[in-house]
């Protein structure tokens, strides 16, 4: 026998969830032993979330085990608990490679498996799927299992009690399974949060329940509006038993556990015994985030994507350097707690991205003054509103992609009426192996018509703390500071804190045969391009603008370029269909410019996952596509 096979000698005889179905449950705990070891092995040397697909093994396992997958749908919510499914899926050997270019998607995908029935890289979305597939599969006649497996925090998110909400008032089989870990990236928050702590009922009683029910539904005594009327009166007597009311079971949902989500012949018989059941259910588990590497169970947080590191001793590998400069979020983390501790008006939400963002450097200073609610990014927007309203200034940071899910939140709380928030959206941009679900690229696109807004985009660490400072003035109403993932290009960023006039750019290099107008740190790719062209093409000289602002455009520089030049190059990393080319573009037609415009950024499709500088060059946007467009 190789090593391989003495290393996993059961995963090694599973392809799929048929050939685990084959296995005694006895043999279970094993199973889930050699999948565990194989997410650990994997993660070290290609990077991907951890700590919380080590928490849903016993569960990934469980449900394949008993349901007939794919015909029977599991739909998960937040991807990233999702390893063990791939691995048990016919993905294993491919999983070698999640999350690299051409390989592996990053999250669940209908276009990668059978197996995975909906997209599934943002939270709180599985319950609605979830019930829309059982609706359908009821409308049809269609005998199939469909379970909603959600938790890592998702069930603070507002789509996930609309969902619940819906379950409880159409006709519909479907199974919940709340994946109860007390965490999302950060530490969960809020009211439901301690609700889950606290949470019990009694198995015995639901199963004295369940099979009076049945017995009452066979001898022709209980029809569906008496289950209803009996159910309410069960949830009542249930309530005054254990001194406390089930919010599932006070939506008419019926609630099991919790129970205990590692013990995985446990998980399996109390799955088995109401999988079958009709009518909407809610099965509790707990779990441990990180469970089985003990770093990720005590450090959940650090270990939720801790890069390459070494299985046995724990240590996490960085690049070698003797210095590297700080990341946008890092910058924006500092630099919020000196401007919070120069001005008591301004405060921080983020919707559970704390560390993420960085905003847990003011929670160490100020955390009276430091909100994180949840993963709930519409409620995120609308809370700042109301600190605003009251004289507060909010700094409300959320990722790029997950903005989008609070789209008229912004419109509608903030920019009919100007509130003076300051939207920060990291992760703008392309973020490389997350792929499209994370890519942040929609927001100037999509923000960029609605009127009122300030849209800044730094080049550099400097420049954000100069617009942090700029937006925070007063009188500026909701403004919009998009920045990337990843680290600036300048080591000095560390300036005297000042502003900057709104809506001005910044003319970086003068030249005669072509203007290029860039935005955000793309701006940097264009400097060396623009500094090799004219090394390999003597005489041709290009005029280089840090426009700064995708709104208002600084419509003096346009003015200027457009009577100097007939060559105008555009450069961003949105999306070009109405992004800030597409301003510009706009704004020259209307002042009948008769030159050429040429508009590089995103092309109309979704950019896959993958580094980063194999993305920029699928979508010319490095520094030989640029280079091509300028000679």
């Amino acid at each position: 026998m190789d090593e391989k096979n003495n290393t996993y000698p059961l995963l090694d005889q599973i392809d799929n969830p048929d050939d685990l179905r084959k296995l005694p449950v006895a043999l279970l705990p094993k199973v889930c032993q050699e999948i565990r070891q194989e997410i650990i092995d994997v993660c070290a040397h290609n990077p991907g979330h951890l700590a919380s697909s080590l928490g849903a093994v016993e569960l990934a396992v469980a449900l394949h085990y008993l349901f007939n997958t794919p015909e029977d749908r599991i739909v998960w919510d937040v991807g990233h608990q999702a390893y063990a499914h791939k691995i048990l899926t016919g993905r294993r050997e491919a999983f070698k490679h999640n999350r690299e270019y051409h390989g592996l998607k990053p999250f669940p995908s209908p276009l990668e498996s059978p197996y995975d029935t909906n997209t599934c890289g943002h939270a709180s979305n599985s319950i609605s799927v979830a019930l829309g597939l059982a609706v359908a599969a009821m409308q049809k006649g269609d005998n199939k299992n469909v379970v909603a497996v959600i938790g890592d925090g998702a069930m603070s998110g507002g789509l996930a009690f609309e969902g619940l909400n819906n379950v409880s008032s159409v006709p519909n089989n479907l199974l919940i399974i709340l994946n109860d870990n007390n965490m999302s990236i950060s530490n969960s928050v809020g009211g439901l949060k301690q609700y889950l702590l606290h949470l019990h009922t009694s198995n015995l009683y639901n199963s004295i329940r369940f099979n009076l029910s049945n017995r009452l539904t066979r001898w022709g005594l209980l029809n569906e509006k008496g289950k209803k009327k009996i159910l309410r009166f069960n949830n009542s007597v249930k309530s005054l038993l254990v001194s406390q009311q089930n919010i599932f079971e006070g939506l008419d949902i019926r609630y099991f556990g919790p129970v205990d989500g590692h013990n995985i012949q446990e998980l399996v018989r109390t799955i088995r015994e109401i999988k079958d059941m009709t009518g909407p259910r809610i099965l509790h588990i707990k779990t441990i985030k990180g469970k089985g590497y003990k770093l990720a169970e005590e450090h959940a947080t650090i270990w939720h994507a801790p890069g390459k590191f070494d299985p046995a001793s724990g240590e996490r590998k960085v690049s070698p350097s003797t210095y590297l400069p700080p990341k946008f979020q890092d910058v924006f983390g500092e630099t919020l707690v000196e401007m919070a501790a120069a001005d008591s008006r301004i405060v921080g939400v983020t919707p559970a991205m704390l560390t993420g963002c960085s905003m847990d450097r003011l929670m160490d200073v100020f955390p009276q003054r430091t909100y994180d609610v949840g993963i709930a990014e519409g409620h995120a927007v609308t809370f700042s509103a109301g600190l605003a309203i009251e004289g507060m200034i909010p700094f409300c940071n959320i990722y790029s992609s997950f903005a989008q899910r609070a789209y008229d939140n912004i419109i509608h709380d903030l920019a009919i009426t100007g509130e003076h928030v300051v939207m920060c959206l990291d992760r703008a941009g392309l973020v490389g192996e997350d792929g499209p679900t994370h890519h942040g690229v929609f927001d100037i696109a999509s923000l960029r018509p609605v009127p009122g807004l300030t849209i800044f985009a730094p080049m550099d660490g400097k420049d954000l703390r100069r617009m942090m400072i700029t937006a925070a003035q007063d009188g500026m109403g909701t403004c919009v500071i998009r920045y990337p993932r990843g680290r600036c290009q300048d080591t000095d960023w560390h300036i005297p804190l000042e502003s900057i006039p709104v809506g001005k750019a910044r003319r970086l290099k003068e030249g005669k045969d072509v203007a290029v107008l860039s935005l955000g740190p793309v701006g940097f790719t264009v400097q060396e391009a623009i500094c090799q062209v004219e090394e390999e093409t003597p005489g041709h000289t290009i005029e280089h603008y840090d426009m700064r602002f995708a709104k208002p455009l600084d419509t003096e520089v346009l003015d200027n370029v457009s009577k100097r030049f007939r060559r105008i190059v555009t450069i961003e990393d949105g999306v070009k269909a109405g992004g800030f080319g597409s301003a510009v573009l706009e704004y020259l037609s209307a002042h009948g410019y008769e030159g050429k415009v040429t508009i590089m950024g995103l092309p109309d499709c979704f950019v896959e996952h993958g580094e980063l500088s194999r993305l920029f060059k699928e979508v010319n946007l490095d520094i030989q596509s640029i280079k091509n467009m300028l000679q």
